[in-house]
């Protein structure tokens, strides 16, 4: 790939880094003379219509991020491979900070957590959970400044519903897996918060806060096992430490801080010598939810009786063969393609998937198994029936859209109207709550007026931006231009300007980026 012309724009140099589903390379912008980073779609996962999906999602996701603690995109492309051009940054991973198998000094380690609980606040206030915080993923600069990196993974707040992947099919990194990540289940900003957690955690005591032989025993520890308080690791930690990272680490979401600014405020009282007065749930784990925690777990990750992680360690695991993509396909034809594995047959409802035809694969496609392993197929029921909350009226539009798409439906229009109730209250629901429609539908809100900021959404693709001014509770007018320099697709112009205050139901102008 070194010197390839990408996009008849960006020169590839030298390459700086390779994860699982790309590469990275230094290039330069030939029309702009600077350096910049590209990460190019490995060849093998570009042949894969669902790598290049969340490959394609990752670049809308970061595109709509303008924050000084994120990794910047610039652009994007498909040919000759599909390729995301980002910020170059100067500097070193935390994960090689980490893995020195040191101890972060204390100061070091609130100043880093600040960075990336002002990067993860900025994302999920502007509708984008990560899913995948890692040391690998946070970039400390040459001047020390902190920058969260690779949404590949990320996903819209809005889009809760639905997944790239599906029931059984686990995306993350086992040591900095969330409860509800490991046991397959809808990731939303409290993964983030756990995770984050997890990194703090290890830099302070030197080890992760669960760890196990395999990731099947790391998850396992995520959903059941005890936390051991960082100050018996480390005596002289100041004791808002210990509150700051069981609540952050809590088993149940629900006992977690509910946004990153929160952690970050009792973040900012230690480091002030505050008093953390956040309080601790108290609900110990049963038996038979750490029993059905612990087998969840192990399907999520695509472990069966004879699955790939169960495989003999003595296999060399690049001579393995790799799996067929089979999503897509009747049962009977992946049963087919997978006649040298052992199959194993889940069904679930899947509003992107007919009927019939398998939603997902775990372990996915082209990962390299042992012939004889297992391999777990869930074949879609179809998208199902959803009911539609039945105390959605009262609610702030925020929460009706939460509590919309935790039931796998989304705001489809809103109506602004003149009310006593405060702004974006929800006055009506369409269908009415408590009907019974099919998952994926829209519903219409009818909503108090009132004024509201407009979110920036230049650089934001089309039919991402027009879904975030629905969400927001404005009407959308659509116009075309062109500009050279963006790509095509994205908006380029909006009226009013982002940041600016607008009356809840008016229309704000987007300006989409049209070839001549």
């Amino acid at each position: 790939m070194i010197n390839s012309l990408l996009g008849d724009r960006y020169k590839l140099g030298e390459m700086i880094g390779t994860g699982g589903m790309a590469d990275v390379y230094i290039a330069e912008d030939t029309r702009l003379a600077r350096q910049v980073a590209v990460k190019v779609l490995r060849s093998d996962l570009a042949r894969d219509p669902s790598f290049v999906a969340r490959f394609r999602k990752e670049a809308l996701a970061a595109a709509a991020l303008n924050h000084p603690g994120i990794v910047a995109v610039y652009d994007s492309g498909e040919e000759p491979a599909p390729y995301i051009v980002m910020e170059l940054i100067s500097g070193h991973t935390l994960r090689e900070l980490i893995h020195k198998g040191e101890r972060v000094p204390l100061k070091r380690t609130l100043e880093i957590g600040e960075g990336i609980l002002a990067a993860l606040e900025y994302s999920h206030q502007s509708g984008i959970v990560h899913r995948d915080i890692k040391p690998a993923n946070i970039m400390i600069t040459d001047n020390g400044d902190v920058k969260v990196m690779d949404f590949g993974i990320a996903r819209a707040l809005a889009d809760l519903g639905a997944t790239l992947t599906s029931t059984w099919n686990v995306v993350g990194t086992a040591q900095y897996l969330s409860p509800e990540q490991a046991l397959g289940e809808v990731a939303d900003l409290r993964s983030d918060i756990y995770s984050t957690g997890c990194l703090l955690y290890e830099m302070l005591t030197g080890k992760p806060p669960f760890t196990g032989e395999t990731p099947v025993s790391i998850a396992y520890q995520h959903v059941s096992g005890v936390l051991t308080l960082p100050s018996s690791i480390v005596p002289e930690l100041p004791t808002g430490i210990d509150t700051l990272l069981t609540v952050a680490l809590a088993k149940n979401p629900d006992d977690r801080y509910q946004s990153a600014g929160l952690m970050l405020d009792d973040l900012y009282k230690i480091k002030t010598g505050e008093v953390v007065t956040t309080k601790i749930a108290k609900q110990p784990v049963s038996r038979r939810k750490v029993l059905v925690g612990a087998i969840s777990a192990i399907v999520a990750l695509g472990v069966v009786v004879g699955g790939v992680f169960l495989a003999r360690p003595d296999v060399a695991t690049s001579n393995l063969p790799q799996l067929p993509n089979v999503v897509g396909l009747t049962q009977a034809e992946a049963q087919a393609l997978l006649g040298d594995y052992v199959v194993t047959i889940t069904r679930a409802h899947d509003g992107r998937i007919p009927k019939d035809r398998v939603a997902s694969q775990v372990p996915l496609a082209t990962t390299r198994a042992q012939k004889g392993s297992g391999v777990v197929l869930t074949i879609s029921d179809g998208p199902g029936d959803s009911v539609v909350p039945i105390d959605l009226v009262g609610m702030s539009l925020m929460d009706a859209r939460s509590a919309l798409t935790a039931v796998g439906l989304v705001i489809s229009s809103t109506e602004a109207v003149p009310s006593e109730e405060p702004q974006g209250t929800v006055l009506k629901v369409t269908p009415e709550p408590g009907s019974t429609i099919t998952a994926g539908s829209g519903v219409v809100l009818q909503i108090a007026s009132g004024e509201v900021t407009v979110p920036s959404l230049i650089g934001t693709d089309a039919l991402q931006a027009k879904t975030i001014l629905v969400q927001e509770g404005f009407l959308v007018r659509e116009v075309e231009g062109y500009d050279a320099n963006q790509p095509i697709g994205v908006v380029i112009r909006q009226a009013p300007d982002g940041g600016t205050t607008q009356t809840i139901g008016k229309s704000v102008t987007i300006t989409i980026n049209k070839a001549p």
